[in-house]
């Protein structure tokens, strides 16, 4: 059970309310409507991650996936899961990454960037080798991006956690509809 209670949109300001009504009714959301003026901006930064980068939604998804997997997030990793099948992310790569087999020849190329997203997320850092991977296999754009998803998607799961988030079923793709439609 949640440590806060959910934002009732019935009795939520007008621009909470307005908000929340457009969006999938996931517990996320409902638990940052109480931060009224941060809403929209952390929906905004959320929405462009998931729908406007450079970035392939693939990678974008196994890191994100790779987020919730080394913070232990359950919270994330169900609704991403759902994500990365919809973005075409394939199930034996899905498997590997939520089961942190980031050793498994399934996940090819990307293990090594996922190994530095684990390495991030678990010490807050990368060495110089590290840094040096992901600017070989990424551009500085992409490398930037990916960077900017794993501190986005950790706030989540760090939130989720201290909250004691209750599990939504997975909305699919409903949340990237909702940021393409918002954007």
């Amino acid at each position: 059970m949640t440590r806060l209670p959910y934002v009732d949109q019935a009795r939520a300001p007008d621009a909470v309310r307005d908000t929340l009504r457009v969006l999938p009714d996931l517990n996320l959301f409902r638990i940052v409507g109480h931060a009224q003026t941060t809403l929209v901006p952390w929906l905004s930064l959320g929405g462009t991650l998931l729908s406007s980068l450079s970035l392939d939604p693939v990678l974008r998804e196994m890191v994100i996936l790779q987020v919730a997997t080394s913070s232990g997030s359950d919270y994330e990793r169900i609704q991403h899961q759902a994500i990365a099948g919809g973005v075409g992310v394939p199930a034996p790569q899905v498997t590997a990454v939520v089961a942190g087999q980031l050793d498994s020849p399934s996940l090819g190329d990307y293990a090594p960037i996922l190994r530095v997203v684990d390495d991030l997320v678990r010490t807050h850092s990368t060495n110089a080798a590290g840094f040096d991977l992901l600017r070989r296999r990424l551009n500085d754009q992409e490398t930037v991006e990916v960077l900017l998803v794993v501190g986005y998607y950790l706030g989540v799961a760090l939130l989720a956690a201290a909250v004691d988030l209750d599990l939504d079923p997975p909305a699919q793709m409903a949340v990237v509809e909702a940021a393409k439609d918002e954007l």
